[in-house]
């Protein structure tokens, strides 16, 4: 088992990583796969009731690879951390099968009482560079998180998010696949210019409403030609 664990986390890596050109590279390269081994190590013993030499392992793992999992957090199968520096993951996190994340990904808590206070994220799910996932949230299969995002309520499965506090965009209909940083690419959603685009549509209705009671006052808004 943990050597099938092993080899289909490599192809995972090589699957989705151009850079990776061979098995021994990602092998010996990858922090991201060395913080995951490490955490399978920890995550046994926590399990086994030996708490602090659990948190030891996984402050060890922390101090060669940049990657904070806490040995308490579940992991699913054929999980990928692209860089990897910065990454931190909660005690009471959960992470399903082939999840994707870069580098700066926080998965945290907001809030010290005991129990469920970390994200549980589905299958298949992408979370871009430098994202925060806080509280106990869910975040279903498929769902794309871009970088820099900040998100704080539950994500539909198949949505992509942006922005801060992240809000969904459209996808253009395409059919599932792998997006780099949690963004979908062709063509590049700019979380800033599809923020103008809102303002601009609030704008236009807002100009509507108040025409429709002084025609006027619209004109003397309206810039000077």
């Amino acid at each position: 088992m943990p050597l099938m664990f092993l080899r289909e986390t490599i192809q995972a890596y090589r699957k989705s990583d151009p850079a990776a050109r061979s098995n021994l590279e990602v092998l010996l390269c990858y922090p991201g796969l060395h913080a995951v081994l490490v955490h399978r190590l920890a995550h046994g013993v926590w399990r086994g009731g030996f708490v602090t030499l659990a948190r030891l392992i996984s402050h060890i793992g922390r101090f060669l690879t940049g990657i904070e999992i806490h040995p308490g957090a579940k992991i699913g199968r054929r999980f990928v951390i692209d860089h990897g520096m910065g990454v931190v993951i909660g005690e009471t996190a959960e992470i399903g099968d082939d999840v994707y994340i870069y580098h700066q990904v926080t998965l945290g808590g907001t809030s010290s009482a005991q129990g469920k206070r970390h994200p549980t994220i589905g299958n298949n799910v992408i979370i871009g560079a430098g994202a925060k996932v806080l509280g106990a949230i869910n975040v279903a299969e498929g769902a794309r998180i871009g970088a820099n995002a900040v998100v704080v309520a539950p994500i539909p499965a198949g949505t992509t998010v942006v922005g801060i506090p992240a809000r969904p965009v459209e996808r253009g209909g395409r059919k599932p696949r792998f997006d780099a940083y949690g963004t979908p690419c062709d063509p590049c959603i700019d979380p800033l210019f599809h923020e103008i685009e809102l303002l601009r549509g609030e704008l236009t209705a807002l100009e509507a409403r108040i025409q429709a009671r002084d025609p006027q006052a619209v004109e003397l808004l309206s810039p000077q030609k």
